[in-house]
């Protein structure tokens, strides 16, 4: 028997319900009671328990109005006076028996045990689930019958009258009705809780499926995934091998953009099916999320066998998919990783696996890899994250800038902002040699803030000063267009700079064209267009840029990556090459910058095909903001530039 105020003040709560519900039958009981007594003589008694019974209803009627909304809100006070209020409430509806007891005639005696009866059964099924109210309401109930039993014993009753075996017989009619309708409620009510509980345990098994389990393809989610490979990795008393696989769907995206998403789900769900047929219940099959897939086998993890098993699953993936009479093909990369290898956990498993498929994406030649530890560098900390929030903090990353200059005049006309980590000891380290890093530790977004913020704040400083820096270029990574917090930041720091903000170009990279988040880099990039700002499309040439990428893209510079421009000199298909990206965007409309310019040759060549601006070493070196502002005023007050490229 529980007494917990919790489990208190549920039985309060149902017991209100139950005498809400009751209460009519109740009353109309206790007046048939009543007139009984009146007709055996007790009739001023009857008045007076009549009256005692009429407020106790009142007073419960008003508790039931004033019943907390929340269990919480009940107080013991509250359930104190409900409990005190049934145990009188069940002593006055008892009394009528105590008075026809004291009746000389037999039939008015067998009037009173059936009333006592009657209201025993009442309680024993009402509050049968109650164990607080149904012993506290059952005792005086009882005590009752033993009163009625010893009075019985003790006294000598005459013979009844035919009017008082009339009314005996018509209490019998309705105890015996009474007590088959609280039974028939009582299997009712059992049969409900009963279907209930069957429609409960129903609903919770379809919400524990469906929140564990991919909608579209039936797969296990990330979330169960993991919970089931951490089982697998700690089976005791003898933990087996366990071998992980990350999959990553090749040319996907392509059939998605092209085809649209209902042939992107189909190849998802084909997918699916065949890595489940291939494992045949003998591992764990998942979909982490857009086009990547898990799989966990146990008891595997020598390196041949597993790669033999991730040659099964590419050549599922890669066979042919029909949809809508079209044969379409993907291809996937997978990482391996192992438990001698990556260890016990199921981060580790997940982190090697994933970095080994990452790998095994960036080579061509290969399809599946096994992660090795020794091939990989050491796993970011926890200490090497603080050490990068703390150079944050301290300004030790900070924007140097790179000009870019008119090629026909060799003034500056802007610059790239660039990040670099000055050490306390004065060396600088360029972005490869950290961004790598902030990347693997999610702190892209931190980065963007820091450094976006650093670039309004120069740039504001010098037009404070009466400098003109032109067009100042800063690099946005995936997360400020890819979501809707790096937007909504990203123009939060816009508005709070109005002076510097008209100088700000947004430099995107042709990778935004392959992002998960296309369609939402797209909208992005209209949105920041129509507040004003300028968008250059950063290492054209390079990525995965299509034409017909270009005709959705809204931008206004494009920038020749460094590569084409290096071969210049010594190669006739990349003087072709940037001939035509300058021609494409004389037709689209749009400025055109050459990077990494390092040769007068490579000026006098650009020059001649109708670049206009360009930024190399020839030019300078990207230089902190107090060298950036005397260069500027060294050019705007007159002075010669002398970067000896003339």
């Amino acid at each position: 028997m529980k007494f917990s105020l919790d489990e208190l003040r549920y039985q309060t709560r149902f017991v209100l319900q139950l005498e809400s519900r009751d209460m009519p039958k109740r009353l109309a009981s206790a007046v048939m009671m009543l007139g009984v007594c009146a007709f055996a003589g007790f009739g001023q008694a009857a008045l007076w328990v009549g009256v005692v019974i009429g407020a106790i209803e009142l007073l419960a009627y008003h508790a039931r109005r004033h019943l907390p909304v929340l269990d919480r809100d009940m107080t013991a006070g509250y359930i104190a006076w409900i409990w005190v209020q049934n145990s009188i409430s069940v002593m006055a509806y008892l009394s009528p028996s105590y008075f026809l007891a004291q009746h000389s005639s037999t039939a008015m005696l067998l009037a009173a045990m059936l009333w006592t009866f009657g209201v025993i059964v009442h309680i024993s099924n009402s509050f049968a689930s109650l164990p607080l109210y149904n012993w506290t309401l059952m005792v005086p109930s009882l005590g009752m019958t033993v009163a009625l039993i010893v009075e019985a014993g003790q006294s000598s009753y005459a013979p009844s009258t035919s009017g008082e075996w009339i009314v005996t017989v018509a209490l019998l009619g309705v105890y015996g009705a009474n007590t088959f309708e609280t039974l028939t409620k009582q299997k009712d009510t059992q049969a409900a809780l009963d279907l209930a509980r069957q429609e409960a345990t129903v609903r919770l098994r379809a919400l524990e499926y469906v929140s564990r389990h991919d909608n579209l393809t039936g797969l296990l989610n990330r979330a169960a995934f993991d919970d089931e490979l951490g089982r697998m990795l700690s089976d005791k008393p003898l933990p087996q091998p366990v071998a992980v696989y990350i999959i990553d769907l090749d040319g996907f995206k392509p059939i998605n953009d092209s085809y649209g998403h209902s042939a992107g789900d189909a190849v998802l769900r084909t997918v699916a099916d065949r890595l489940r047929v291939l494992m045949q219940g003998q591992g764990l099959v998942a979909r982490l999320g857009g086009d990547e897939f898990a799989i966990a086998i146990p008891g595997r993890e020598a390196e041949g066998v597993v790669l033999r098993m991730a040659g099964l699953f590419t050549q599922e993936i890669e066979l042919p998919i029909d949809w809508q009479n079209k044969s379409l093909r993907i291809a996937a990369s997978i990482g391996v990783a192992v438990t001698r290898l990556a260890g016990r956990s199921v981060e580790a498993m997940c982190s090697g696996a994933d970095r080994a498929m990452y790998r095994a994406k960036a080579d061509s030649e290969v399809k599946a890899l096994l992660f090795d530890p020794a091939h990989y560098d050491r796993t970011p900390s926890l200490e090497d994250r603080q050490r990068i929030i703390d150079a944050f903090r301290n300004g030790d990353i900070r924007p140097y800038y790179q000009p870019k200059v008119v090629l026909g005049t060799l003034q500056t006309c802007g610059f790239e902002a660039l990040a670099r980590w000055v050490n306390p000891d004065g060396t600088i380290l360029p972005p490869a040699q950290f961004i790598p890093r902030i990347n693997e530790l999610g702190l892209q977004g931190e980065f963007l803030a820091h450094m976006t913020q650093q670039v309004l704040r120069d740039v504001q400083d010098m037009v404070d000063q009466g400098l003109d820096p032109g067009e100042v270029s800063v690099n946005l990574p995936e997360i400020a267009l890819a979501t809707h917090t790096g937007r909504e930041e990203l123009d939060q720091l816009l508005a709070r700079y109005p002076r510097a903000r008209p100088h700000i170009t947004l430099e995107i990279t042709e990778d935004v064209f392959i992002a998960r988040a296309a369609d939402m880099i797209q909208n992005s990039i209209a949105h920041f267009r129509r507040a004003g700002q300028r968008i250059s499309l950063d290492d054209f040439g390079t990525g995965f840029a299509s034409f017909q990428h270009l005709r959705q893209l809204d931008f206004d510079e494009l920038k020749i990556d460094a590569s084409f421009v290096a071969d210049l000199a010594h190669d006739r298909s990349a003087r072709i090459l940037v001939a035509g990206f300058l021609s494409m965007a004389a037709g689209l409309g749009v400025a055109v910058i050459a990077e990494g310019i390092e040769t007068t040759q490579q000026l006098a060549f650009l020059r001649r095909t109708g670049c206009l601006v360009g930024q190399g070493f020839l030019f300078g070196h990207a230089l902190p903001l107090e060298e950036t502002k005397v260069r500027l005023m060294t050019e705007q007050s007159g002075g010669a530039m002398g970067s000896g490229a003339a």
